[in-house]
């Protein structure tokens, strides 16, 4: 009878080891790849994915939900009386306003209250509450803001707070994953954790065209983690605890999450935010053209049968890059000699796609600085070096070198030969003319300013800083290029 037991129980064991032999026969880095049916005599994939094989985002979200705020506004909102009675006797009725209540996160990223967020969540904001993952609450002012990116910073009265390194986010790749934190929905969801991969890189969102005359830097990281109202200003976190965007935007129908997620990338929320630091504002370079993505559109615009026929006969490599469709007159492409046609390959040896990659690297680049620009021009490349200007659109901002923007003109420390031709001591030298209030209260190219609300000038920072201190309106006195005096001043409001 002990026989026949031990027999048993060797004929069972030997089975189990058999089985084990089998399985680990099928087994590729400790996880069995194909087991067969034996009654069937079919093949199954299998794959058993033991722990170390999910990512540990443990560290990374206790890290993060430190240094994530919730951002409470309160705002004042222009509406208009729609009021069909009322207009008929009284005629449409003046903007009327009111405050109102939002909210939305944003990202400690420095320790003595450094926050950064979106502009769209503090955008008209007359009050500004901040509280902190340890339930304390902080009032907030506003350093600056820069609707171009939808990114603002914020300020509370702290120190010693938990911040969140900026990570490269151009490093992303698609798949990685990623962290959203933020408060959906309010206060009650604050420090909510979602997870998600990289979906897409340098996304672009589709706008309301009346919009296009504004600037609009956007290369989107899109992820799938969850994001609704509430998250803007908040964190994309990579799995090592870095931030790697700004949460900014989602596509849906319904107001709430649909699966799609956008934020800005911590490359163009770094250079924003250091500007708005050291500057108060945020420095932009302009490198002046119209461009347009190599596309089967633009095939048929160039008259050519196709998108390769267009390449071949171009001798491009490949679709990469963007067409010179305009090139704007005195602006930095046109000084340095780039020309209408051609194809923007490289800036300073990295390759970019299309326009959106043009763009983002050109706003990496402060006024004054220089780049080298590869262009394709007529089947061979060319190097061409250039100088950005900046945007004429902000006063005091440096347009080139020695240049600075004043209410859409550009100012120049005016040469001494200029000065004795016209009989003056001193002045500043009107470079260029654009759209704004000096084109519309008369000022020309090559005009002497002199004087401005009755103080002598002699460099372009004393008008922008004379102009700053008035109050209400600006004076000009100065003399024109053909030696007649011209006077005019235009309201700041």
């Amino acid at each position: 009878m002990k026989k026949s037991i031990i027999t048993v129980l060797l004929s069972v064991l030997l089975s189990v080891l058999a089985a084990y032999g089998v399985l680990k026969a099928a087994t590729v880095n400790g996880s069995p790849d194909k087991v067969t049916n034996p009654a069937t005599n079919t093949v199954t994939k299998t794959v058993n994915l033991a722990q170390s094989d999910y990512p540990d985002l443990t560290y990374a979200a206790e890290a993060a939900v430190e240094a994530v705020v919730y951002v409470e506004v309160t705002a004042t909102q222009q509406y208009q009386m729609d009021d069909p009675f009322f207009r008929f006797f009284f005629g449409d009725s003046a903007p009327q306003s009111r405050q109102v209540q939002g909210s939305g996160s944003g990202v400690i990223i420095r320790p003595d209250g450094y926050i950064v967020t979106n502009n769209h969540v503090v955008a008209n904001a007359t009050k500004i509450s901040v509280t902190l993952n340890n339930n304390k609450t902080y009032d907030a002012s506003v350093i600056g803001t820069d609707p171009a990116t939808d990114v603002a910073l914020i300020k509370i009265d702290a120190e010693g707070l938990p911040t969140l390194p900026f990570g490269d986010s151009d490093q992303l790749r698609l798949g990685e994953w990623v962290l959203a934190v933020g408060s959906p929905m309010g206060y009650q969801l604050r420090g909510t954790i979602t997870a998600g991969i990289v979906s897409a890189k340098g996304r672009q969102m589709a706008h309301d065209p009346r919009e296009r005359a504004t600037i609009q830097i956007e290369s989107f990281i899109q992820t799938d983690a969850a994001v609704n109202p509430g998250n803007s200003g908040g964190a994309l976190v990579n799995k090592t605890g870095e931030l790697v965007g700004i949460n900014t935007a989602i596509v849906s129908q319904t107001g709430s999450y649909s699966g799609y997620s956008f934020a800005v990338p911590a490359n163009i929320v770094k250079k924003v935010v250091g500007d708005l630091i050291d500057f108060g504002s945020v420095k932009r370079a302009v490198l002046g053209i119209q461009m347009i993505d190599l596309t089967e559109a633009l095939a048929k615009k160039l008259e050519y049968d196709s998108v390769d026929d267009m390449s071949k006969k171009l001798k491009l490599s490949s679709l990469d890059g963007v067409y010179i469709d305009e090139v704007v007159k005195g602006g930095s492409a046109d000084k340095a000699g780039v020309k209408k046609g051609d194809i923007i390959l490289a800036i300073d040896g990295e390759k970019l796609k299309n326009g959106s990659a043009v763009q983002v690297k050109v706003n990496s680049y402060h006024p004054g600085d220089k780049a080298k620009i590869t262009v394709l021009r007529e089947g061979k490349e060319k190097t061409i070096e250039v100088v950005f200007q900046g945007s004429s659109s902000e006063n005091g901002t440096v347009v080139g070198e020695g240049e600075i923007a004043f209410y859409g003109t550009t100012l120049k420390e005016a040469p001494k030969e200029t000065l004795d031709k016209l009989g003056l001591s001193h002045g500043v030298l009107v470079t260029s003319v654009s759209t704004g209030k000096m084109l519309e209260a008369g000022a020309s190219e090559g005009l002497i300013i002199t004087y401005v609300n009755d103080q002598a000038v002699s460099k372009p920072q004393d008008v922008v800083d004379i102009a700053k201190a008035a109050k209400r309106s600006v004076y000009i006195e100065g003399v024109t290029a053909n030696g007649r005096k011209a006077f005019f001043g235009f309201g700041k409001e």
